[in-house]
């Protein structure tokens, strides 16, 4: 392999892009398009014009053995997911596969400067092809979606697991449900109108024939550059709606329940990452930091280390994330599995790619819709301690679904404005 690239003329947004792009593969019989939009790789977007997603049996192979490519930019790679089910001690399933990964040998990169580039990690793919489409009008792409059922509110659920963190079986677990409808049209149009109207910062898109992943994340599960590893969890939610409650953000590191949510994760992480980073590597560079999401606002820490493993060794370190599972985490695992009724498929596992130039970055896949046979599931839940009030956790679980929802309650509006 080696990396090649050039500049492209075009200014369309990424979320116009990948329509373009997902179009274009459709027509051409190549497998689909792929895309990472918000802040992957220090750009604003890499879109994969041609990738046929595969379900996995192995779902680490593509973690092993791939050479590293000199170059500045990303130029290709696996781009795939890891769903929670794969950590479920159930053994249950949505249905979807429960890894899928593909290989792109050229993307499309849109740096922070708003630079298109062409990639590739071949010369066999002639650039010219994409000079045009990164200028062209975006095809509309629509889709209606009925309103999402609810189930009843998850508080005795809540409650369970308030007793077993009194009774000293765990200290914290994320309990989560799920919200589900019918869907029909096209699931990248609703891509591109949440990225265009949430602006998420790991959003991820991914088509196949086992159906579609659409993924507006705000958080990071992985980013591994080199020998340098990097995490964000999430963990502390207050509603949020526009710039002027800005102050109100700054409630969350004064709330003992939110605070004690992040740095029980936080600690996490860091033992985490501590199982393959050397040695007195490992630290936690900022620690509860306020930021804005759809619809809410968080707290984020940064955990680092130096890695002196493989990345099959960090993912089976660190899967699934920790934000989204518990402490200790196999505990929480186990509770998870008793009392949340359904799977959670693709919902808190990971979505993004591994490039032989770049490295690894991989989400959190929440705030993400499962799209598959006419049908669309969306998770939500909280990380629950021991002073936290079942009633509110489920106004925390609307918070958080609340942008989604809207969204896709107006394809027609949103769909406009995306193009």
């Amino acid at each position: 392999m080696r990396f090649v690239r050039k500049p492209l003329r075009g200014k369309r947004t990424a979320s116009e892009v990948l329509a373009s792009l997902t179009v274009r593969a459709r027509e051409r019989k190549v497998g689909t398009a792929a895309g990472l939009c918000g802040e992957w790789f220090g750009a604003q977007a890499v879109l994969a014009p041609e990738v046929r997603l595969e379900p996995a049996d192995d779902p680490f192979a593509p973690l092993r053995d791939l050479p590293a490519v000199p170059g500045d930019g990303v130029g290709g790679g696996w781009f795939g997911y890891l769903s929670y089910d794969l950590a479920d001690p159930s053994g249950r399933s949505t249905g979807i596969p429960r890894a899928v990964w593909g290989w792109a040998d050229h993307v499309l990169r849109l740096d922070a400067d708003g630079q298109w580039w062409f990639e590739a990690l071949t010369p066999d793919v002639d650039p010219a092809k994409f000079e045009d489409l990164v200028s062209a009008e975006p095809p509309p792409l629509t889709w209606e979606s009925t309103e999402l059922d609810r189930p009843l509110p998850h508080i005795e659920a809540v409650k369970a697991c308030m007793h077993a963190i009194e009774t000293g079986e765990l200290f914290q677990a994320n309990i989560c449900t799920r919200f589900t409808g019918r869907f029909s049209g096209d699931p990248a149009g609703l891509f591109a109108a949440g990225v265009h109207t949430l602006a998420p910062r790991r959003a991820a898109y991914l088509e196949g024939d086992w159906g579609s992943v659409v993924s507006l994340s705000p958080e990071l599960f992985l980013a591994r550059h080199g020998v340098s590893v990097q995490s964000r969890p999430i963990k502390g939610t207050l509603p949020r709606r526009g710039p002027a409650d800005e102050h109100l953000g700054a409630r969350l590191r004064e709330s003992v329940k939110d605070v004690a949510e992040n740095v029980m994760i936080t600690d996490l992480v860091r033992n985490d990452l501590g199982r393959v980073c050397e040695v007195g590597s490992v630290r936690v560079p900022e620690l509860l930091a306020v930021r804005p999401a759809p619809g809410v606002w968080h707290l984020e820490s940064t955990v680092e280390g130096r890695l002196r493993g493989t990345d099959e060794d960090l993912l089976k370190a660190a899967f699934p994330p920790g934000s989204v599972t518990g402490a200790p985490k196999i505990r929480a695992l186990d509770l998870i599995a008793e009392l949340e009724p359904q799977p959670r498929g693709v919902y808190t596992g990971a979505i993004g790619l591994l490039s032989p130039v770049a490295g690894l970055e991989l989400n959190v896949a929440i705030r993400t819709f499962e799209i598959t046979g006419g049908r669309i599931a969306l998770g939500v839940g909280g990380g629950i301690t021991a002073s936290s009030d079942p009633r509110a956790e489920w106004e925390e679980c609307l918070h958080k679904a609340a942008p989604l929802e809207r969204l896709l309650s107006q394809p027609r509006r949103a769909a406009r404005t995306a193009s």
